[in-house]
């Protein structure tokens, strides 16, 4: 019997090739970095873009200073910072932005939302780290200058989250102030059913960052702000990577 020694090899290397499978990320537990004790609250917090409440005045300040993408800026330019509160239904939050322009160049909320101008909020709820990129073990929520909330869901899909953060901006020259109410979901939550939000508890560990997305009139965001130092080169990593969030650990 003659051997056809040219498709032997050829039927071997397809065969290797089939066998082959793609390089997987592997993401090493996450280290606990940039702790954050979050004082609860007896207040009533009304959601209205004004600091009037009594929480508001004691809690401390937290920078949002880290450049993740584009040039060197100013405080001229841009200048961010956050507060944090919790009750049993919701982490709250107040962002104070100092901005010289903000950009709303796309109506439709779903279109290219990370260029325009964006208060960008990053939850863990379990703290777990690891990677999050189109699934919900994490969430990168972008909240948008009129309010709508837009992270990606599995299959890639760009998703309107308005009920998981309820917040409402009021600008003053150039210092807008963003007052947020956060629900936590699990990693058990799933698009289109019934989702019931985590009640929080003292000493809970959540993973966390708050960032920005500054445009000053370009097709593109001109800089993206965090709250978190990432090393390395690559500083994008938020919306993929949880292991860089900061721990928020809630204290009664």
């Amino acid at each position: 019997m003659k051997i056809n020694f040219s498709l032997l090899f050829f039927l071997i290397i397809l065969t290797s090739c089939k066998n082959t499978k793609e390089p997987t990320i592997t993401f090493e537990p996450k280290k606990e970095t940039q702790l954050i004790l979050v004082n609860k609250t007896t207040d009533f917090i009304t959601i209205d873009g004004h600091a009037d409440e009594v929480i508001w005045q004691t809690e401390p300040w937290f920078n949002i200073d880290q450049l993740w993408l584009g040039q060197p800026y100013d405080s001229t330019d841009f200048n961010g910072r956050y507060k944090l509160t919790w009750k049993d239904d919701a982490l709250y939050a107040l962002v104070e932005i100092r901005d010289d322009t903000l950009y709303d160049q796309y109506s439709d909320p779903l279109k290219l939302w990370w260029d325009d101008d964006c208060v960008e909020v990053f939850i863990d709820e379990d703290n777990s780290g690891g990677e999050h990129q189109y699934n919900h073990n994490a969430f990168a929520y972008h909240v948008a200058l009129d309010g709508n909330v837009v992270d990606i869901a599995p299959g890639e899909i760009p998703t309107l989250y308005n009920d998981h953060i309820i917040s409402k901006r009021t600008t003053v020259g150039n210092i807008s102030l963003w007052e947020m109410k956060i629900k936590l979901f699990d990693d058990t939550f799933i698009d289109g059913q019934q989702n019931k939000p985590k009640t929080l508890k003292a000493n809970k560990k959540i993973g966390f960052a708050m960032a920005y997305c500054d445009n000053d009139s370009s097709k593109e965001r001109e800089n993206f702000i965090g709250s978190i130092f990432v090393p390395g080169k690559d500083k994008n990593q938020g919306w993929i990577n949880a292991n860089i969030f900061g721990t928020l650990q809630l204290v009664d």
